[in-house]
């Protein structure tokens, strides 16, 4: 297993990012236009045992495989799913709220992934969807602070 970790400071308090992060559709939000998904069924907002599975889109138009999720832990700064689908056995997300000052807040993208032989595609596809994750929260950030 492999861990890849990515990290920002975002212009927003952690309790309004970990409540943000709660909420399906800011998931939706963060990996569009990437990445989408149809299907999945989870209430407004996430709860310790909340599971969901969905089928993934490229693009919004390139069917993939089914991903499966299930929310593992929910504290006031962090949230830990459990994680597979596809080429992917295991995909262990970790999100970490931390205050910086009371506008402020480093948030850190954390994933542990078993991906087999598939690892240099997999390793580059997180790394990439790190970078778009943190772009798209930096985007809704400046939309907030207006």
């Amino acid at each position: 297993m492999a861990t890849l970790t990515r990290t920002t400071v975002l212009p927003l308090p952690a309790a309004t990012v970990a409540d943000l992060a709660r909420k399906p559709a800011l998931l939706r939000y963060v990996l569009s236009p990437v990445v989408r998904f149809r299907g999945l069924e989870v209430s407004g907002r996430l709860a310790v045992g909340t599971r969901g599975s969905a089928r993934l889109w490229w693009f919004g138009v390139l069917p993939s495989w089914r991903h499966h999720l299930t929310v593992v832990r929910l504290d006031p700064y962090e949230i830990r799913t459990e994680e597979h689908g596809g080429p992917v056995r295991t995909w262990n997300h970790r999100l970490i709220f931390e205050p910086v000052d009371a506008e402020h807040c480093r948030y850190t993208d954390e994933i542990e992934i078993d991906d087999g032989w598939r690892a240099a595609p997999t390793r580059l596809f997180v790394r990439l969807m790190f970078r778009h994750r943190h772009r798209r929260w930096h985007r809704l950030a400046e939309i907030l602070g207006d």
